[in-house]
């Protein structure tokens, strides 16, 4: 069983950054991959990124390529996202999910924590 707790979301303005965190409880956390989601009001959740257990496979969305960057440390069980160039069209809640293995499905859900970006 795993537990994911996101933290670090708030209001921003546009260009500005934040630094999300998604952490674990489980001892096997560090085998697991891991992914980024947001959802918009009125919009479907949508892919942002996703991270292997090690760290050395990483794959970001078209839309936050070059701007979001997602990193580990699995001593600490903890995930981050560093979100940089920041757009009001970012403004979403951002869901934290694993998975055992990548190309398998999300098991594991955090609640979400509040990204809003303005202009």
């Amino acid at each position: 069983q795993v537990q994911l707790v996101e933290s670090g979301g708030g209001l921003v303005q546009a260009g500005g950054s934040l630094r999300l965190s998604c952490a674990a409880s489980g001892r096997t956390f560090s085998s697991y991959t891991v992914g980024w989601f947001r959802q918009a009001p009125g919009k479907e959740r949508e892919f942002v990124v996703h991270i292997n257990w090690s760290g050395g496979i990483t794959y970001y969305a078209d839309s936050v390529k070059g701007r979001f960057t997602i990193s580990r440390d699995n001593a600490k069980n903890t995930v981050y996202l560093q979100m940089n160039s920041l757009k009001p069209e970012d403004t979403a809640v951002y869901y934290c999910a694993a998975a055992q293995r990548l190309g398998m499905p999300y098991d594991y859900w955090g609640q979400g924590t509040q990204v809003t970006v303005s202009s």
